[in-house]
């Protein structure tokens, strides 16, 4: 099953500055989300990923430049409405609703799809992770790690998207876990999903991605191809690696 209908825009950021608390975190950040392939945004903790994914999904708004899908101007619309237009934000913490089932996280996750939808959508979740399936009946709070993240995934696919932010897809899991997830998104971007992975794994990142953007304070300070980067690791240890950490990049903004 195609999680698409036809061919999707390129979600794309035009000089997109957002503040928090009267100070100015993101700043006038361009970068292009094409769809089926991942890009990865790379940076230290603190450099503003997080603010700019939330920004993107339309919790915090932008207070300067533009978020345009295709022909769409998202700049400062409700998450609703950006959900709607087929863009799905997974943001850090593995938000889920702890208490409920797995398979009751998923209907939520479909609540304005039709009733058609919804079930195709289910349907699709479980086709890329029989393990959700398995343990539909589980409390969320009884996942494991991966479980949880997997979970998380799958609440933004049901609403089968055409663009999806990951805002780090490896925090606190095993390697082992992270390895498992990566055919996923894999084949999410062959089937036409365009994928923006912020990611705490710099080697896993630009394993997957085509094109990669490093921020630095806020700033873009390298957009390029992902093979580019992986050959001038000094690029990146310039924004926030040292020594070892270069297949382990900084967490957390």
């Amino acid at each position: 099953m195609n999680p698409t209908d036809g061919a999707a825009p390129s979600l794309r950021l035009e000089e997109l500055s957002v503040e928090r608390a009267g100070r100015t975190v993101v700043h006038e950040v361009s970068l292009e989300i094409p769809p089926g392939e991942v890009t990865t945004l790379l940076g230290a903790n603190g450099a503003g990923k997080s603010t700019l994914v939330l920004a993107i999904a339309g919790i915090l708004r932008a207070s300067a430049g533009k978020v345009l899908f295709g022909e769409q101007d998202l700049t400062r619309s409700r998450p609703e409405r950006i959900r709607a237009a087929g863009v799905a934000v997974v943001p850090e913490g593995r938000r889920m609703l702890h208490d409920l089932t797995v398979e009751d996280n998923l209907r939520v996750a479909t609540y304005a799809l039709s009733r058609q939808d919804a079930r195709d959508g289910v349907e699709y979740a479980h086709e890329l992770f029989p393990r959700l399936e398995a343990r539909q009946g589980a409390l969320a709070r009884s996942l494991s790690g991966g479980e949880q993240q997997m979970l998380v995934l799958a609440q933004a696919l049901v609403s089968r998207p055409k663009v999806m932010v990951v805002d780090e897809l490896s925090l606190g899991l095993a390697p082992i876990v992270v390895k498992g997830l990566v055919p996923t998104l894999e084949e999410v971007a062959a089937a036409g999903v365009g994928i923006l992975l912020i990611e705490q794994f710099a080697h896993v990142a630009l394993g997957l991605a085509r094109k990669a953007y490093v921020l630095e304070g806020g700033h873009i300070r390298y957009a390029g191809s992902a093979e580019e980067l992986k050959r001038r690791p000094e690029l990146l240890h310039s924004a926030y690696l040292t020594g070892e950490q270069t297949t382990d990049a900084a967490g957390r903004d």
